[in-house]
Parts: structure tokens; sequence; C-alpha cells
């Protein structure tokens, strides 16, 4: 099952001491807060279900990046987002709006008409960060680049070529916003307060292009098939909404590796299709 893989590779034994205590976990936080526990959902990195009058519960391993989510969902405060309705920081638990019906971007037959809903979403998201805001900046993302060692499954030049850009890129964005950070196919979903609406961000405070790179190698990564890759070119086209398109390409070629840098790191393997997608865009970096 990919989330318990995905929990023991991103957290070791701590992560395999909370999948242990995850039932009684969810016991203690369905009785404090009130909670009827409808229907599990799709799990990648946390534990996700429905709960009957509305609402989704998530709880995830408690190291603060949840923290993190709360704090964004905060400042999106409904416009773009789902509401946050409660958290417990200490253990890693959200209350979160559902979405209903909920149906992932994901699932349009039309590749373009997807694409627009992802930079509508991100045109609603990316906005000034507010004062005392506390999200890291992008350039806290710099470490994967230096850990990575020479001799992995990723070729060394893509990875020095993806690091240099990405300090150029963080140097001379012209603009800085709050990131949704993971914005892609299945982080937003169809409402009913608005038409779309996005879930799960994992946000940064930095330049708005960085948000292209996950919309260019979903939905599922994990899935080699030519004919994905070959929506790349048109959805960098609709993307210049949101940035130049040799911003565009860079971030697509930057975030291609580092997400593959990350990959290998948890799992020692490369095996998505995002370093593809950074072997497609490298010939056109300038």
């Amino acid at each position: 099952m990919n989330f318990r893989r995905n929990i023991v590779e991103n957290w070791g034994a701590e992560g395999e001491q909370w999948l242990a205590d995850l039932p009684k976990l969810i016991d203690d936080m369905a009785g404090e807060w009130g909670l009827e526990i409808d229907e599990p959902q799709a799990m990648t990195f946390h534990w996700v279900a429905t709960v009957k009058g509305g609402g989704v519960l998530k709880l995830g391993v408690p190291d603060g990046h949840l923290g993190a989510e709360a704090e964004a969902l905060r400042i999106f405060d409904g416009r773009g987002a789902v509401r946050l309705r409660a958290e417990d920081a200490a253990r890693g638990a959200l209350l979160i709006e559902q979405a209903f019906p909920g149906t992932p971007v994901a699932e349009l037959d039309d590749d373009a008409a997807a694409t627009a809903v992802l930079v509508d979403a991100a045109e609603l998201l990316h906005r000034v960060p507010p004062i005392n805001c506390s999200l890291p900046h992008l350039r806290t993302l710099r470490g994967a680049f230096e850990r990575y060692d020479r001799d992995g499954p990723i070729p060394r030049r893509m990875v020095e070529r993806a690091a240099e850009l990405f300090d150029d890129l963080c140097a001379d964005a012209p603009r800085e916003t709050v990131l949704h950070g993971d914005l892609h196919h299945g982080n937003v979903l169809r409402a009913e307060r608005a038409p779309w609406l996005a879930i799960d961000p994992s946000p940064l405070i930095g330049d708005p292009g960085f948000d292209c790179g996950a919309m260019l190698y979903n939905p599922d990564p994990e899935r080699h098939d030519p004919a994905l890759l070959a929506l790349v070119p048109a959805r960098i086209e609709q993307l210049s909404r949101l940035e130049p398109v040799d911003r565009v390409v860079a971030w697509g070629f930057v975030m291609g590796v580092l997400s593959e840098l990350w990959t290998v790191e948890a799992s020692g393997q490369a095996r998505s299709r995002a370093i593809e997608v950074a072997a497609l865009l490298e010939p056109r970096l300038r």
C-alpha cells in the first residue's frame, strides 16, 4: 500500500510508530471533536477520512508540517482552497472543510481544460504573504541538491544545472507570494461553495513559478506514459499566464529534478515521470 510505504520511507521508525498508534489517534480525535467517521479517502502521506455532517479529518506524523498547512489555509481563508475548521498541532490533526462532490481535476477528459483550472487556482492562491507569516521560504528546499550522492540514479549534470537554476530563479523572482507548494491534478477538487477548491497545501513563500512544476509531471507521476509526456509543451503555453514561458520551462526542469531527488532520497530509486519531464525540457533551457 503506497500510504504505508510513503510513511515509512519518509519518517522511518517514527513513521512506523505513528502507524502503530494510528487507530487510537483516530478514536481520540473523533471523541474530542465529536466526530463520527464516515469514509476513509485515498491516502498518500496522511490518514484522511470524511466525517458525517460534512468535513474531513486529516492526521499526519506530528513533525510540524501540518502546522504549515493549517497556516496556509488560514491565509487562503476559503478563497480558492478549503477552509480550516480545527487544529491540534501537537498530535498532527486537522479538521477541514469537505469539497463536495470532490471530483479531482485529474478526472477531466480535456487536458487543456484541466490545466486551465489549475492556473485559475494558482491565481487565486498566490497572494502577498501577510505580516508575521511564518511559512518557510522556497530556498529552504535547496538542501536536496546538496545532499545528492553523485553516484545516484539521476545524472549529475542535471542535478548541478537544476541547483544553479533554482538559485537564479529565486534570486530574480519578479514577485514573491504564498505558494500552495503541491498544486496538481489531484489536489484541486470540484466543490459546491466554489467551482473548484484546492486541498493539501505544502506551503512556502517564493516565486509563484514554482507551483508550475507539479502541474507538468502530474497526474499519476509514477505512470510512465508517452502520451502524458507529450502534453507538457501545450501545458507550458497555458502556464505562461502565471510566468513567462522561459521561466515556466526553467521551473519545470528544476522541479522535475527536485521531485525525483526527493523520491531517490526516500526510496533509493528514481521511479517517477518527473525526471522524464526534466529531460524533455533540458534542451529548452536558456
